[in-house]
């Protein structure tokens, strides 16, 4: 009975659930102080691996092997190159975000050249073009931290009836991708080239097309991710993106995305967002070490993963 009753459960429930019972341990052991503080500072911090993590559910979604490993290096040069445009000036908002999203698209573009082009494994050529990526990051900010402007780090923090806009903002999207990919012929197709590439090609679908769209809206959300982040956390930084490396795998995958493709749910994203965020929120309150946080975060990543696909 209790394997039927799992076997009900829909795997984009899953990261809701681990997410309940880590808020209910962060309650315990804060003595049931402060939950609904927790809870929004959790969301506030998910909202990014929720755009980054959308990205990457698109590129897992169109086939097996696909994934999208320039995500960290992406957030980092978009955010150093829309700051560096804005220079600070409230009045280039739009420009800088244009440049932003341009860069990452653009990215996405190269991503796919190498791997349709030049027959590179999805894995090896989006991990090679994130280190070109980060090179150039490098010589647009240097080590120095690039501050945004104040309308962009206002608009971060910006609250209506004590709810983030942003977080409003954030899950609008995420309805806007479920609707793509159930009700869209876009979104049908791309589920039809991962669920079988060559059924799909026989029905006329265009599945290098497809997945050339695929990693182009996960390099600009990547890049949306970093014009966002530079504004909340202060500025464009080297290591900005460094987190969202696996983090995005994880959360595309543990809300109900299939690593064999052919199945997509950003909605489910956000479960996951949480229980990873929660997750960091329950280490750093418990005292845990840097050093020992990053390991278990790193396990508890991979075994995520690892028991999403099985259990798929």
């Amino acid at each position: 009975m209790s394997r039927l009753s799992l076997r009900a459960v829909p795997p984009s429930a899953y990261g809701f659930i681990a997410a309940a019972i880590l808020w209910a341990l962060t309650l315990w052991f804060s003595g049931g102080h402060g939950g609904y503080d927790t809870l929004m500072v959790s969301l506030s911090f998910a909202i990014f691996a929720v755009i980054v993590g959308t990205g990457q559910m698109f590129v897992i979604a169109s086939g097996a092997g696909n994934i999208d490993l320039s995500c960290p290096a992406v957030i980092t040069l978009a955010a150093y190159i829309s700051m560096n445009l804005m220079g600070g000036e409230g009045s280039m908002l739009a420009p800088g975000l244009a440049a932003a999203l341009a860069v990452g698209m653009a990215i996405g573009l190269a991503n796919f050249g190498l791997i349709r082009l030049f027959g590179i494994p999805p894995i090896i050529a989006t991990l090679a073009s994130s280190f070109i990526v980060m090179s150039i990051a490098m010589r647009a900010g240097g080590q120095s931290t690039i501050k945004p402007p104040a309308a962009l780090a206002d608009f971060a923090v910006w609250r209506i009836a004590g709810l983030q806009v942003m977080l409003v903002l954030a899950l609008a999207g995420s309805v806007a991708a479920q609707l793509l990919i159930n009700r869209s012929i876009f979104g049908r197709r791309l589920l039809a080239v991962g669920q079988n590439e060559r059924a799909a090609i026989l029905a006329g679908i265009h599945a290098h097309r497809i997945r050339l769209a695929a990693y182009v809206i996960s390099g600009g959300l990547s890049a949306l991710t970093g014009f966002l982040l530079a504004g909340f956390t202060g500025g464009a930084a080297l290591n900005m993106g460094d987190s969202y490396l696996m983090e995005s795998v994880a959360v595309a995958v543990l809300g109900g995305t299939s690593v064999a493709g052919g199945r997509a749910n950003a909605l489910g994203i956000w479960g996951a967002a949480m229980f990873l965020s929660l997750l960091t929120t329950l280490l750093n309150t418990s005292g845990v070490e840097a050093g020992w946080r990053f390991l278990l975060m790193g396990a508890v990543i991979i075994a995520v993963i690892v028991l999403a696909t099985r259990r798929r």
